[in-house]
């Protein structure tokens, strides 16, 4: 969910009456974590305990005993305490502590809620499920749509759609953005080195850091693409088991960096043997590392495709939609969505509408019929698909509003 909606959510849980379940609130670098709790923390005043777990008094003697002992100090004084833990899976066997400090105070009836937060997916899912069982509730604050920067930074709807492409949407490299170099030295300083120098090193065993930087360097350079394993293997410098190679793929769509979409299909275990699509999954990875930026249209139409297509696909991943594709040669379909949105399968093309381009999404919901087609397309040529027999949206309007409300 978005900044706002899960700032939203998580307000109206800690205005029930404590003790009620621990909120772990996982989610990309960057995206707004940190500032959640300190919003939060500024909201509760005297009632709030923040606790940047991730920082180095973090590893002193002592530093969780005394979070709990201060935390019910506060209680006494209070009334209520809302503990707030930043990077909480970073301390060794987080889970565990957390269960047996929460289980103390509830003993205790100490009035108390805990948000505690993470970069990794993997380690807070991981943790939360040995050991929290019955105890949390978590929520995946995403990146950013166009909506969540306009809503922030009061930008129109042209202006948000075309900053989202174009740059991403990181909130902490927006002001930056008209300074190119700067921008892009953020991104790489502030995301994506701390993300794979330390947070994948994390996230499970990495005994070779230098072939993750490569998987990653070249999934961030195939945005969109059906990638074999044995294709990506044969692009790296340092050679690495397929296992192994598949295995990072996880790591790094566990780190909210890019999504290795698996193939759409009645049997699952042939879609998990079939190629993955590449997906990345915040637009400022893509310029950030492309030397050449975001592509002109006129200049190379091919790699400003593949850069709109994967912005369509990353906005569904991101609004928690299962996003997966389909091919069966010679018919391929981008995208096939199940989720909140329904049920969809959807071309996304910038160029012209024609039969021909459109002949996969025709084969697709002949054998899927469950499957709504739709085409995402340029403004103006919408007609063009509707001619065609399916509806259509252009891509600017789908990354503001999703696909069109069913009628």
């Amino acid at each position: 969910m978005d900044y706002q909606s899960c700032r939203r959510l998580v307000r109206q849980r800690l205005a029930e009456e404590p003790p009620t379940r621990i909120q772990l609130l996982a989610g990309p670098r960057q995206v707004g974590k940190t500032t959640l709790l300190l919003e939060l923390q500024r909201e509760a005043g005297a009632t709030a305990l923040y606790a940047a777990c991730d920082g180095p008094e973090a590893a002193l003697p002592g530093f969780w005993e005394g979070i709990w002992t201060r935390a019910e100090a506060i209680a006494r004084a209070q009334g209520r305490v809302t503990v707030l833990l930043d990077e909480a899976h970073v301390l060794g066997d987080w889970a565990a502590r957390l269960k047996g400090e929460w289980d103390r105070l509830r003993r205790r009836r100490v009035p108390v809620h805990v948000v505690a937060t993470g970069s990794s997916a993997l380690r807070l899912a991981r943790g939360s499920r040995e050991s929290l069982a019955g105890r949390f509730e978590k929520l995946t604050l995403t990146h950013w749509s166009p909506r969540a920067l306009a809503a922030a930074f009061g930008l129109s709807e042209e202006e948000a759609v075309n900053t989202w492409v174009r740059r991403g949407a990181y909130p902490g490299a927006h002001g930056l953005r008209d300074d190119p170099g700067r921008w892009a030295a953020y991104v790489r300083d502030a995301i994506i080195e701390p993300a794979i120098g330390r947070d994948l090193l994390a996230l499970g065993p990495v005994r070779r850091p230098a072939l993750l930087r490569q998987v990653f360097g070249v999934a961030v350079t195939s945005p969109a693409q059906i990638v074999s394993l044995q294709k990506l293997q044969g692009q790296l410098q340092e050679r690495g088991a397929l296992e192994t190679i598949a295995h990072y793929l996880h790591l790094l769509e566990e780190a909210f960096l890019v999504a290795a979409l698996p193939k759409h299909g009645r049997r699952a275990a042939r879609g998990r043997a079939a190629p993955p699509k590449l997906v990345v999954l915040n637009q400022a990875l893509l310029a950030a590392v492309h030397p050449d930026s975001f592509p002109a249209p006129d200049r190379d139409p091919a790699r400003f495709g593949a850069w709109i297509e994967n912005g369509c696909l990353s906005h569904a991943w991101n609004a928690e939609q299962r996003v997966a594709y389909w091919r069966e040669e010679p018919f391929e379909v981008d995208g096939v969505l199940d989720g909140a949105w329904g049920r969809w399968a959807i071309e996304v093309t910038t160029g012209r509408v024609t039969p021909q381009t459109l002949r996969g999404l025709g084969e697709f919901t002949r054998r899927f019929p469950e499957y709504r087609p739709l085409v995402i397309c340029e403004r103006g040529d919408e007609p063009a698909a509707e001619r065609l027999g399916f509806a259509a949206i252009s891509w600017k309007d789908f990354l503001w509003q999703g696909p069109p409300a069913k009628g």
